[in-house]
This record gives structure tokens, C-alpha cells and sequence, in this order.
């Protein structure tokens, strides 16, 4: 059994939210202006504090293929139960969430990645016709994937 991981990506968040972080907390300092300059700094400090941490979460998503498993934040799918794996431009990509998108579909969707990847889904006892990951690296993706599945 392999036990290497062959691919991971984490789909961190953009360097510009890092400063919309900063922003949100001199927004609330600018609010406690008027209570002194102690709720400002505490403010300022919990406000970004409170931001970085969900930029932080937001950006914690993983893709990776690891010990014949692809594995996401809320998914881990054999390797066996997958069929073809599609790399999806920009456009193609935007297709496959909006109009073509399936309700029944696993999407791992971050809005600040424009290329994803689409992998079919051959279990006969999963309802999930495919999955949808954004990626950085699609093309690499899909060859990890097919090299995996021998």
C-alpha cells in the first residue's frame, strides 16, 4: 500500500484578504473611537484578529491524493470509485459551477481560483455524480490522479 502522498494543495486565500483583515479591524477601531483609546486598540486588535481567523479557515482547504485516497476537508474517496478525471480552464470551469453545475455534485469551490478539475464518480452506491475541486494545478491534478489509478 502506497502511504506517500503524491499531490497536495492548500487553496489558501489571496495575499488582498490579508489586508481586507486589517481593514475590518481599523473599521472597528474607527467605531470605538469615541469610548477612548483602549477600546480602539482592543478594537483594532480583536477586529483583525477576528478576520485573520476566518481568512485563515476559509483559506485551510486541501486537496490531496494520498494512500490510494483523494482526500478534501469533507471528503476521503478511494481512488477505485473514481472514473475519469477533466482539467476545466477558466471559462469551462465557471460553466461547471453555474449552468451545468449538478445539485447532487461535491464541489470544493473557491471563488479566487478559476481553473478546477471535474472527476467523475463510478460507485454505484454513491448518489454523487462527480466531484468539483477548485485547483491551482489542474492539469497536474488529473495526472496524479490517473498514474494513481494504475
Amino acid at each position: 500500500m502506497e502511504t506517500t502522498q503524491s499531490y497536495d494543495e492548500r487553496l489558501s486565500a489571496p495575499r488582498s484578504w490579508w489586508g481586507l483583515a486589517l481593514g475590518t479591524g481599523v473599521c472597528l477601531a474607527l467605531v470605538l473611537t469615541p469610548f477612548g483609546t483602549l477600546p480602539l486598540l482592543a478594537g483594532l486588535a480583536g477586529g483583525t484578529a477576528l478576520a485573520a481567523v476566518g481568512v485563515s479557515s476559509y483559506g485551510s482547504a486541501r486537496i490531496r491524493v494520498v494512500a490510494g485516497k483523494l482526500v478534501t476537508d469533507d471528503a476521503r474517496i478511494p481512488l477505485t470509485a473514481l472514473g475519469e478525471a477533466h482539467a476545466l480552464d477558466a471559462e469551462e470551469a465557471r460553466a461547471w459551477r453555474t449552468h451545468k453545475a449538478d445539485t447532487r455534485a461535491y464541489m470544493l469551490l473557491r471563488g479566487y481560483i478559476p481553473t478546477a478539475v471535474r472527476v467523475e464518480v463510478t460507485d454505484p452506491e454513491d448518489p454523487t455524480p462527480y466531484l468539483y475541486l477548485s485547483t491551482r494545478e489542474p492539469e497536474r491534478l488529473v495526472a496524479v490522479l490517473r498514474s494513481a489509478a494504475g
